[in-house]
């Protein structure tokens, strides 16, 4: 695997599509954030991303490069039937309420475009607030294939304390600063026929959509 074969995806709510096509993916303290942004993530753990600083070390915990804050940039996930979706779909922990699987959308962006657009960008081997992971700057950007797990982020059975480490490893992120231009968007996918004819409805071009149902639950 090289980069240009690295896919990056963001799970929203299917209203936010509007904005997004206008927009691209915009940070929630950007001038430019969609004031009717319809959340259906873990509230705890947004709220904790808010506040937790980690150490970018490059795989060396000896060799802390530099410390961020996870709130400052925008997740993605390296694949698709996280363990999130399964709580967003069928609530559970701090998210408000369960979602139809219709009402959730993967946003797929290109890793190429943002590493050549020069906008800052870091990622990371597994779950972003696990102690064990750790967070790599783009002097190993192409290094990323290799260290990056996909086996654990393309298994669907994680659960059990003994995947735990599949678990964390199934979800290292791709972080990146500011807001995403709409042409960095190379798909979108959804669960099922009715939500792709809501996706065109809503100006999504019918080429760019992709109707996953094994990405969901």
């Amino acid at each position: 695997m090289n980069l240009s074969q690295v896919k990056i995806y963001r799970i929203l709510h299917i209203e936010n599509i509007p904005h997004i096509l206008s927009n691209g993916i915009t940070h929630k303290n950007s001038p430019n954030a969609n004031s009717d942004f319809v959340g259906i993530g873990d509230l705890s753990l947004i709220s904790n991303r808010n506040a937790r600083r980690v150490d970018v070390d490059n795989g060396n915990t000896f060799n802390t490069i530099e410390t961020i804050t996870l709130g400052d940039f925008t997740p993605f996930y390296f694949g698709v039937k996280m363990p999130m979706p399964y709580v967003i779909q069928h609530g559970g922990n701090f998210v408000e309420k369960a979602n139809e699987p219709e009402d959730i959308v993967y946003v797929v962006c290109s890793v190429e475009l943002i590493i050549s657009s020069g906008m800052r960008y870091y990622f990371s081997d597994g779950h972003a607030t696990d102690f064990l992971t750790s967070f790599y700057n783009k002097d190993e950007i192409n290094q990323l294939p290799q260290i990056v797990d996909w086996t654990a982020i393309k298994t669907s059975y994680w659960s059990g304390q003994q995947n735990l480490n599949i678990k964390r490893k199934k979800q290292a992120e791709f972080l990146v600063q500011g807001d995403i231009p709409p042409d960095f968007i190379t798909g979108f996918g959804c669960y099922n026929d009715s939500a792709k004819q809501k996706l065109i409805e809503l100006g999504v071009n019918d080429q760019l959509i992709k109707v996953i149902p094994h990405a969901y639950y």
